[in-house]
């Protein structure tokens, strides 16, 4: 029996049309966090090492976590956020703001959005 198969589309199309219709993909909560810790370590003026080594962290892991490369878990953000000196409400909060203040293109509107902003914060 032959097999039917659907052609393949384009990694940036959809069935609905090109990914140009969509609108601006939503910021991650990784890549804030670690736009967030980057800009308190250089605050601070310290090099990767000196923060990753009081949080116990390889200085790898702390430059994956910066560049929102990692998903560290709650206990990793913890662990930066001492060793930067903030709590983690405080780190959160900062996230969180940063979330909120992303210009309007890069980050969706609506109730939904707003309500699952403030829950984060």
């Amino acid at each position: 029996m032959a097999e039917i198969t659907r052609p393949l589309m384009p990694a940036d199309e959809t069935p609905d049309g090109p990914a140009a219709t969509r609108g601006p993909a939503e910021p991650l909560w990784r890549d804030a966090l670690g736009r967030c810790l980057r800009s308190l370590r250089l605050e601070r003026g310290e090099i990767l090492t000196e923060t990753a080594r009081r949080a116990g962290v390889s200085p790898q892991y702390l430059s994956e976590m910066e560049r929102g490369v990692k998903e560290p878990s709650s206990e990793m953000i913890a662990a930066v956020a001492g060793a930067l000196d903030v709590t983690l409400a405080d780190l959160t909060l900062a996230v969180a703001t940063s979330l909120l203040t992303a210009p309007p293109a890069s980050a969706p509107t609506g109730p939904t959005c707003q309500v699952a902003y403030a829950l984060a914060a």
